[in-house]
């Protein structure tokens, strides 16, 4: 439970789902699609969708990787968070954005898990929120490569094991 007083909302955070994150990503059409579901459903619930996008060396601002995926479409309304380093909260105006919405509860969605997922989901926890990660909506690039202890399932259920109380993309938005 959140410990940030009179904050009772929940807000849906999109992190990094952009075409150059999750252009190689495991089970990328997959995770996008789920995304999607969890957007639709935030917006249907009424329950706000926080938008957020990674700039870096790698990555630059207005660059066509920089962009969210074409499937899914932020609306005008919905909060946009530049970033430029893993935590979404590090050095940008996400707290502020959810100060404002009375948010003290996260549901997290997207990409890097490895990276930017997990330091959002410890940021949030250390500065009183409750987060949680949905199973079946986050992704990373595949690891396999660097053998078994990096491979990309493994590492997946790893974090969603330590992370989440069983949410997935068809959650009843609270």
């Amino acid at each position: 439970m959140s410990t940030l007083e009179n904050r009772p909302n929940t807000a849906l955070l999109i992190v990094d789902v952009q075409d150059g994150v999750v252009g190689g990503a495991h089970e990328r059409d997959a995770v996008v699609a789920n995304v999607g579901s969890l957007v639709e459903k935030a917006r249907q619930q009424q329950v706000p969708v926080v938008w957020v996008q990674h700039s870096d060396a790698n990555l630059a601002r207005g660059s066509d990787e920089w962009q969210i995926v074409p499937e899914l479409t932020p609306a005008t309304a919905e909060a946009h968070v530049d970033k430029s380093y893993a935590d979404s909260f590090d050095d940008t105006n996400l707290e502020t954005v959810l100060s404002g919405l009375g948010v003290g509860r996260l549901v997290v969605a997207g990409a890097q898990t490895d990276e930017c997922i997990r330091s959002t989901l410890h940021g949030a926890l250390v500065r009183g929120y409750d987060a949680t990660l949905v199973s079946d909506a986050h992704t990373t690039e595949d690891l396999t490569e660097w053998g078994p202890r990096r491979q990309t399932r493994s590492l997946l259920t790893r974090t969603c094991t330590g992370a989440t109380t069983g949410l997935r993309a068809g959650w009843p938005g609270r």
